[in-house]
């Protein structure tokens, strides 16, 4: 079984808390580390935009990402957001296996 980070950016603090709080309680992750906001620069509209944004790393199993994506998608406020799955290819056997025994 694989296990994958997702990495996911958000409009506010409060929007990555919420969705992480209902991914992790839904066990499509174990986890979720939000990280403080930043700034990002990014075309969007035919121009260069930016704003602030809160990244999100989420520990999860590769075969409930799908899920894990279409409910960040449906909760998010973005037309477009991000939402991508990193392989993790090594890792602390135990920590590995927590990640998996506390993902459906």
């Amino acid at each position: 079984m694989k296990i994958v980070f997702v990495y996911a950016t958000f409009e506010t603090a409060e929007q990555a808390r919420e969705i992480s709080r209902a991914l992790v309680e839904t066990r499509l992750a174990a986890c979720a580390n939000i990280l403080p906001a930043h700034e990002s620069l990014y075309w969007w509209d035919g121009a260069v935009q930016s704003a602030s944004e809160v990244v999100v790393v989420f520990k999860t199993k590769a075969e409930v990402f799908d899920t894990l994506r279409s409910k960040i998608v449906k909760l998010h406020s973005y037309d477009c957001p991000c939402v991508v799955a990193i392989p993790i290819e090594a890792g602390h056997e135990p920590f590995l296996r927590w990640v998996k025994d506390e993902t459906q």
